[in-house]
């Protein structure tokens, strides 16, 4: 996966670094190509290979979290993934867009992480557009109010331009807690968007987590979440 430089991103990414006071937030939006490497396909087949699974084969999502117990998941009667019987499942995904996002979770936390072991059922595929941003929306005007919703409008307007939101399917990352870079002490709340765009090859990456300050003066650690110009990984 190749990032793609924007400094449109760049300079909201700069933005998206909050300080409430009781919490400090850190965010950024990346955008990936697609278009598989010469190395990307080697890790393609090495990927499909040690699944033993083909690239055909399609492979069950969780439901999004961020609609338990508010609606019910996309469902439909299809067979089994391991087998013949019947039954209802949530959304699928094929081997090669698991690929793509998981190569992306590589890309945008390496070296600190590898994801390359991670499975089909620590993602989701989101029902609507409106239903991510709201959950966006919501998590970080609670966190620092006014601070967001001045920023909100060039938030959606830098991805709509950049991934044509329409055209895209929608993923999210919830993996258990041994598996997410989010999972350290004082987490209060994390999400990772995927904004896929079949057509145009590309992936617009969202990610954000807000930490206790408490937690940070506390363990003294508080420079870890700041977001340094000069560092490569963000």
């Amino acid at each position: 996966m190749k990032l793609l430089e924007s400094s449109r991103f760049e300079a909201l990414n700069a933005a998206l670094c909050f300080d409430s006071g009781d919490s400090k937030i850190v965010g950024r939006i990346e955008s990936y190509s697609c278009k598989m490497t010469g190395n990307d396909k080697q890790l393609y087949k090495r990927f499909n290979a040690e699944q033993g699974v083909t690239p055909n084969d399609l492979q069950a999502l969780s439901p999004p979290q961020s609609g338990l117990g508010l609606s019910p998941c996309q469902s439909y009667y299809s067979r089994s993934i391991s087998g013949d019987e019947e039954g209802p499942l949530c959304d699928t995904i094929s081997r090669r867009t698991l690929f793509y996002l998981i190569a992306t979770l590589n890309a945008a936390f390496q070296p600190d992480y590898d994801f390359s072991d991670a499975k089909s059922h620590e993602f989701s595929k989101e029902p609507s557009m409106q239903w991510v941003m709201n959950t966006v929306d919501s998590n970080l005007s609670a966190t620092v109010g006014e601070q967001y919703r001045s920023l909100r409008a060039n938030v959606w307007s830098a991805i709509q331009d950049e991934i044509s939101l329409a055209d895209c399917d929608i993923y999210s990352y919830n993996p258990d807690l041994t598996s997410d870079p989010f999972s350290e002490d004082g987490c209060l709340w994390s999400f990772n968007y995927f904004f896929y765009n079949k057509k145009m090859k590309r992936i617009v990456f969202f990610s954000c987590r807000a930490i206790n300050s408490i937690y940070l003066m506390d363990s003294g650690v508080g420079s870890d979440f700041t977001m340094d110009e000069d560092d490569d990984t963000y």
